[in-house]
């Protein structure tokens, strides 16, 4: 089996100088979940048409079990199907998709390709068939011919079941009938369609195929932003469903988008507004409170990760609370039982077991022992303004409040530093360290009074 992708079109309606084949879904490029389901049907061979931004979406999705052919003038589908059998061997069987239509069914492929005739067509019957080529039936099942709306007269235009250019045939016959095609594309300014194989077909007495797909709101394709996002809305909703049967408690699944890989354990709940990218890992008895953004992150069982925190490629231990307004970015790693509090933010920097930093802080470039505590508004300094350093925090230490840690410097275990303090040496283990202006009370000073204006007469 051969598969064939076509994705040469500009997508002039997307607005966007992105090609539409890359267009986000999912967190993954359209194109990206039509090449996922290709290669799960184990082809020989899958060819991938490009044409408008070539370059560019061949390195979005280069492989070494793609093949690429470029469309350089955009003649239509059946010239860029004709540029892709080029050499093919005729027996081949041939699967048609495109590169626009992300969430087609792995149902509506075995269909296709289970079909017995010479030309298997997929069709979807919908409520709004509005601006589609309708399927003439005779019998029923068996595809007479596909009229273009804007050929269609009143009686076709009730026709609700559509053609969604998705096919499959030998590539012997689709050779052949695309070149009766093109004969008819000079009627078109050159206008080469696919689905004048349907007539051609027809042509020799061949009967067509059509096979209905089993979820139609899935293979009308993107045009345009509006499809783009009710798309993104099917793909969602289909994943929560999942997530939901397999025991993931979701506060409300429509509010809720994954846009990567999620594994998790029993009793887990994600409130509303989540967003998980990338691959995320969470132990059981997990809890996501609201407005949270999770990429590449592992939690760890029992953890909390509280309101409106943002963790990106880091580790979460057991037992460990996170948040609210919490920041946790590449290199972060809390041991169990380590809390973050609101508007602290990590970086390169391990958090040991039951330590806290529960407010107002940033950790970058460190590690802090267990069970140590550090005060609201505490610093790391880690840059100098050209390269980074480390500071060490040892095990029950306590960092008073509003202190600057001067890295590099070593903070040694049992030792406290005094509130405001400036730290640009290490401090010993088991000592008060601090650094401070001696207060001054002035008896000689007086707060400043108004002055009264003069008044004019």
């Amino acid at each position: 089996m051969h598969v064939v992708v076509l994705a040469a079109g500009k997508g002039t309606r997307m607005r966007s100088r992105l090609p539409k084949v890359l267009q986000p879904l999912g967190g993954e490029p359209l194109i990206a979940h039509v090449l996922r389901r290709a290669r799960g049907l184990d082809p020989r061979a899958v060819t991938v048409v490009v044409g408008h931004e070539a370059e560019r979406v061949r390195q979005a999705t280069n492989a070494d079990d793609l093949r690429f052919v470029e469309q350089v003038e955009q003649k239509g589908t059946g010239h860029a199907v004709s540029l892709a059998l080029a050499g093919e061997d005729p027996s081949d069987l041939v699967l048609v998709l495109y590169g626009d239509v992300p969430l087609i069914p792995e149902a509506d492929l075995a269909a296709c390709l289970d079909g017995e005739a010479r030309l298997v067509v997929l069709g979807a019957e919908i409520p709004d068939p509005t601006g589609y080529g309708r399927l003439i039936e005779q019998p029923p099942g068996h595809l007479e011919r596909i009229v273009e709306e804007r050929d269609a007269d009143v009686a076709t235009r009730r026709i609700r079941r559509i053609n969604t250019g998705i096919l499959c045939a030998a590539a012997g016959d689709l050779q052949r009938w695309l070149a009766a095609g093109e004969s008819e594309a000079a009627h078109r300014q050159g206008e080469w369609y696919l689905t004048d194989v349907v007539a051609a077909a027809r042509a020799e007495g061949l009967p067509v195929a059509l096979v209905l797909s089993s979820w139609p709101e899935a293979v009308l394709g993107v045009n345009d932003r509006v499809q783009l996002a009710q798309q993104e809305r099917q793909y969602q909703r289909a994943r929560a469903e999942s997530c939901l049967r397999d025991g993931l408690m979701l506060a409300d699944p429509a509010r809720f988008d994954l846009r990567g890989d999620l594994a998790f354990g029993q009793d887990c709940l994600i409130d509303v507004n989540v967003i998980l990218e990338g691959s995320v890992r969470l132990g059981d008895g997990v809890r996501i409170g609201p407005g949270c953004r999770l990429r590449d992150v592992t939690v760890g069982d029992d953890a909390v990760i509280d309101a409106y925190s943002l963790l990106e490629s880091c580790e979460i231990g057991p037992n460990c609370h996170v948040g609210p307004f919490a920041r946790l970015r590449p290199g972060a790693l809390l041991q169990a039982g380590a809390r973050v509090g609101n508007f602290v933010e990590m970086k390169n920097a391990t958090l040991g077991p039951d330590a806290k930093a529960n407010h107002l802080t940033y950790l970058g470039d460190a590690t802090v022992g267990a069970r140590a505590n550090i005060g609201a508004g505490t610093i790391t300094c880690n840059y100098d303004g050209a390269n980074k350093h480390q500071t060490r925090i040892g095990a029950d230490v306590f960092i008073g409040s509003n202190s600057a840690l001067v890295a590099p410097v070593v903070v040694g275990d049992h030792a406290t530093i005094g509130a405001g303090t400036v730290l640009t040496r290490d401090a010993p283990p088991g000592k008060l360290t601090l650094t401070r202006s001696p207060q001054e009370t002035r008896t000689d000073w007086e707060r400043p009074r108004k002055t009264s204006r003069p008044t004019m007469d």
